[in-house]
């Protein structure tokens, strides 16, 4: 049934209709002739219509290709219901800003409303701001609703084409100046895509046919690049209404563990990812091992017992192993000895027989399986060879229905390969597609590079702050939400590069900022006691919010003493009878400054000048006062694991390993701190933000504070 006409009164357009449409590529012809305060109508091409802005937008929400953009589930549906109730506040007047306030709190640690991807919800709220054009134009110029505007943004440089064609028609009125996409066009620069980066098809996809699958290797946790991996396949499956599968690649079990596994599906879980079913390879060693065989009976795989090293070398010269035209029967002979893990078998590995002097090198005889002796985590000593990857993956992609296999570029070489095994083995095709893997500055990507790090003490475990695995940089202080924004935004690109970390540390402070609470901290090192002289005699309390900006952040109890704690660094920056701001508090006078016999100041005396004006100040200082109620803190600041921002081929990582990476600092603490949780993100004013990886539980044992970069360049 298709849309014929899209008809409406020319003076109240249903905006949110028509960018829904627009974003999903519907091509709409429109009739402004109905009467005012009319609905608007979709005509079908059987005559039928429908009415109503909102019952208009459900439907196109339900008919599109965009993943998720009526929800993923009914749960998801319901909340964009609710959302769309409450968007016709917008164009009422005197309850305008209350709803902006609601919406900015709202989105204080979201991307979206609703899920993680873009939904009829965003949509309508989106058109309902741009719809009233001034109004929300002026307010977009301040710092009021800040968690609204970047989310408004966001939208408008994803879709600024798109938007921009809607709002020059329905939103630009004579005389009001450009409107809003094509101004923020103009602000952001002419290279803003007009669409998601990851809008690309899948060769010859079928809606509701797509079967995907995330293939990790159980020998680590899931890392930063495997994430992107893990977020394409569940994006081309919801995209397409297909299925994804989570399947362990577990052909090597010198390497593997379930430790691994757990930890893979825990962070899989961790990224929001939605999967149907959970497989191994391991699932498949019987029949892939009648594979193997039926090929050695077709003269199309031999064993070998040639040396590694010789081995490798002949098929860089492409020379042919003395073992490639034994007989059938010699093959099957030794294959069993394999099979057996007998001396001889141990010496033996299958391999296929392709083309030695094919170019590819790919091509040139690949090993199929080798002999090893080591038990599998899942099924003990069953077995004494194991199919290496580049035999198993075409196999178990075609018999577990896979149609489309995503693959980082790197293995580009190998797809020949990958396709002419599925022809040997007589199983279907399954397409190839690839993208680019993400690389990051100074940062090491391999499982086997990251393993010498744990093995060797460099660091504390899989989970360690400085490792790129998802529970190290969320140990260190990053949300997931930021982390999924960060990698959809690379898309599905082929196109290498080589990311900074900043960009991601930046999208992660303008999602913890503006709801993180407020704490004091004072270096311990050398700190410096500053006495008031007319200060409270007696210590007193106030309650104050621990963010002023945000009330959901709770509020805090500061104390007020004569003597009170700054920093050393602070109290030499002052000078004798300057007027200095006490934050919290207010204006005081330094009178005197005292130093040791070594020239570092031991003490300095002053005044309160509460009456003082903050903004004639030059030092505005952080401080605690003088009780015993103060915490003990360790300040823990991170650096790069390698001293160089790339490897080049060849480069042998021990040569750049960082020796110093972590850096501890002691330091005291306000005392509602105690109450810290682990995992709590939290700023020490004038110190950055910080993640508490160890809490509160006796005086004698400090809470551990790890910094978290904010994207000025800083290490991650």
């Amino acid at each position: 049934m298709e849309i014929k006409l899209l008809s409406f009164p020319a003076e109240s357009p249903p905006l949110a209709v028509i960018v829904a449409a627009k974003l999903s590529g519907f091509v709409l012809p429109t009739d402004t002739s109905l009467p005012t305060d009319s609905a608007p109508t979709l005509l079908f091409s059987d005559g039928v219509k429908l009415h109503g802005t909102y019952v208009l937008l459900r439907y196109i929400g339900r008919v599109a290709t965009l993943p998720n953009f009526y929800g993923q589930n009914a749960y998801e549906s319901a909340q964009i219901d609710e959302w769309l109730e409450h968007a016709p506040i917008l164009s009422s007047g005197s309850a305008f800003e209350n709803a902006c306030k609601h919406l900015d709190d709202f989105l204080q640690s979201r991307t979206f409303l609703v899920g993680y991807s873009l939904s009829i919800a965003d949509v309508a709220i989106w058109s309902g701001l741009a719809g009233t054009g001034q109004r929300w134009e002026s307010l977009r110029k301040t710092k009021k609703y800040q968690n609204l505007v970047r989310w408004f943004n966001s939208i408008l440089a994803e879709y600024t084409d798109a938007l921009n064609e809607v709002t020059a028609i329905y939103v630009g009125k004579k005389g009001s100046g450009k409107p809003i996409a094509a101004k923020f066009k103009e602000q952001q620069g002419a290279n803003i895509q007009s669409k998601s980066s990851f809008e690309v098809d899948l060769p010859d996809a079928e809606v509701g046919k797509v079967r995907l699958r995330f293939a990790p290797e159980p020998s680590g946790y899931l890392h930063i690049g495997h994430s992107k991996a893990a977020l394409l396949n569940q994006y081309f499956a919801q995209r397409y209404q297909g299925q994804l599968i989570v399947r362990f690649d577990d052909t090597n079990p010198a390497k593997e563990s379930n430790e691994f596994v757990e930890n893979l599906l825990k962070d899989i879980e961790t990224l929001g990812i939605k999967y149907n079913a959970v497989t191994y390879t391991s699932d498949y060693f019987p029949q892939l091992m009648e594979m193997a065989e039926n090929l050695i009976c077709q003269g199309k795989a031999y064993v070998d017992d040639t040396p590694r090293e010789q081995m490798q070398k002949e098929r860089m010269d492409g020379i042919e192993s003395r073992c490639r035209n034994n007989s059938v029967e010699e093959n099957i002979k030794l294959w069993k000895e394999m099979i057996a893990g007998s001396e001889r078998g141990l010496q033996c590995c299958l391999r296929g027989k392709l083309d030695m002097q094919d170019p590819n090198k790919s091509l040139r005889d690949p090993v199929y399986y080798r002999s090893n002796p080591v038990a599998h985590h899942r099924i003990g000593s069953k077995y004494k060879i194991y199919p290496t990857y580049d035999f198993a993956c075409p196999f178990v992609d075609a018999i577990e229905g896979i149609t489309h296999a995503l693959r980082s570029s790197e293995y580009h070489d190998r797809n020949a390969q990958y396709y002419r095994i599925q022809e040997d083995l007589g199983v279907r095709k399954v397409y190839l597609y690839e993208f680019s893997r993400l690389n990051m500055v100074y940062t090491l990507l391999s499982k086997r590079k990251l393993l010498w790090f744990v093995e060797n003490g460099k660091v504390d475990g899989w989970d360690d702050a400085r490792f790129p695995t998802v529970q190290g940089i969320i140990r260190r202080g990053l949300k997931v939400e930021a982390l999924i924004q960060f990698i959809l935004e690379q898309g599905a690109s082929k196109n290498l590069n080589l990311m900074e970390w900043d960009k991601l540390w930046t999208i992660n402070k303008k999602i913890i900022d503006p709801v993180c609470p407020r704490h004091t901290a004072v270096v311990e090192e050398r700190r410096v006691l500053l006495t008031l002289t007319n200060g409270p005699e007696e210590p007193f309390s106030r309650i104050i919010p621990r963010h002023k900006k945000y009330e959901g952040a709770g509020e805090k109890c500061t104390t007020y003493t004569k003597r009170i704690w700054i920093e050393h660094a602070d109290a030499e920056s002052i000078s004798v009878d300057e007027e200095i701001t006490l934050m919290d508090w207010g204006n005081a006078i330094v009178k005197t400054i005292e130093k040791g016999q070594d020239g570092i100041i031991t003490q300095l005396t002053g005044v309160l000048h509460l009456e003082g004006s903050v903004k004639t100040t030059k030092l505005k200082l952080t401080w605690l006062p003088e009780t015993s109620e103060l915490v003990n803190l360790t300040l823990v600041e991170f650096d790069y694991l390698i001293t160089k921002k790339k490897l080049e081929e060849g480069e042998d990582f021990i040569d750049v390993v960082n020796p110093c990476t972590k850096r501890e600092t002691a330091a005291l603490g306000d005392s509602n701190m105690r109450n810290l949780q682990r995992g709590e993100v939290l700023q020490l004013e004038r110190k950055g933000y910080f993640r508490c990886d160890a809490s509160f539980i006796k005086p004698s044992k400090p809470i551990v504070l790890y910094a978290i970069p904010d994207g000025r360049g800083k290490p991650v």
